[in-house]
């Protein structure tokens, strides 16, 4: 089995990336029990996701909105971290300002998943 080698990231240059492509998520590091990548919303966006397999945590870079996690919303701004256990539906809405989020998904990263 091969082993992963090491890999540094530049977080600022994650996000810029992630800001230009028009695409939601980008992923930057995918090995077999772990996947990350920078979740970029909009005010006007719409959070499609639905629930995943894998257990995920979100780290707010920047923005200010809420998630909604099995009906309840939480306000989340920069330094919320967020733990949503596997299969568990979940959607940022109420979006104030742009939003960046640091993402890692548990076993690898969404599986079929839209994220």
């Amino acid at each position: 089995m091969a082993v992963a080698s090491f890999k540094n990231f530049d977080l600022t240059e994650l996000v810029a990336k992630s800001e230009r492509r028009g695409t939601p998520y980008l992923e930057f590091l995918r090995v077999p029990q772990l996947s990350c990548g920078i979740y970029h919303l909009d005010p006007s966006s719409r959070d499609n996701q639905s629930a995943h397999d894998e257990d995920e945590v979100y780290f707010v870079l920047k923005g200010r909105g809420k998630i909604v996690v099995d009906g309840k919303p939480t306000a989340i701004q920069p330094g919320s971290i967020l733990y949503v256990p596997a299969d568990t539906a979940h959607e940022f809405i109420e979006i104030e300002e742009e939003l960046s989020l640091l993402v890692f998904f548990g076993s690898g990263g969404p599986s079929g998943a839209e994220v």
